[in-house]
């Protein structure tokens, strides 16, 4: 005798694929800058190594805007199960441009160091600023898939396409953000105590 699965049944269904296939790439994700944070412990004990190099203030402040946004994204989520969709979109516009600020902190913070004397790449620079700029520039690219997908979520709101029982994409977006926050709040604080 064959079961059919009621609407609500599949729904749920399809809802636990799509966070188990989000939640595999995030593990993925998590290994690459293990990786990227086990070769910096190794790098460290290099001659060339800068043992007085301090993080630019950028960094400081772009890690306060990442904590923001995973803030702001929640409150989205929580506004679009009130059904509250006039809050839903101040949230999802203050997450993106606080993700925005981010990046542009992130630039910022690039030319700070310069400023300093430290280069990234050529004669003047060295193992520990460009581990800096590769990591960085790694998790930006993570970012801009967040970015990307914001976006998408906040077209598909203006189209009406969330509510109270239709709310998995803002779902998604949050894991996602939650997790790239949560990233670069350990790389800065890696960054910031191993020295």
């Amino acid at each position: 005798m064959e079961m059919t699965m009621t609407a609500a049944e599949q729904k749920s269904r399809t809802a636990r694929s799509y966070k188990l296939i989000l939640l595999f790439a995030m593990v993925s994700m998590t290994m690459m800058f293990a990786g990227l944070t086990s070769a910096f412990v190794v790098s460290k004990s290099r001659a060339d190594w800068l043992k007085d190099f301090q993080l630019p203030p950028a960094f400081y402040y772009s890690t306060l805007a990442i904590i923001a946004c995973s803030v702001t994204f929640h409150l989205a989520k929580k506004s679009i199960q009130k059904n509250d969709q006039s809050k839903t979109t101040i949230f999802l516009l203050s997450t993106l441009v606080l993700g925005i600020l981010f990046v542009i902190l992130q630039f910022v913070g690039f030319g700070q160091i310069v400023e300093n004397g430290y280069y990234f790449t050529g004669s003047g620079s060295s193992i520990t600023t460009t581990f800096l700029y590769v990591v960085t520039v790694v998790h930006l690219i993570h970012l801009a898939g967040g970015v990307i997908s914001l976006l998408i979520i906040i077209y598909n709101h203006f189209k009406q396409k969330y509510n109270s029982s239709q709310t998995l994409g803002i779902e998604l977006g949050a894991m996602y953000w939650h997790f790239l926050d949560l990233l670069w709040v350990y790389l800065f604080l890696f960054l910031y105590f191993f020295k």
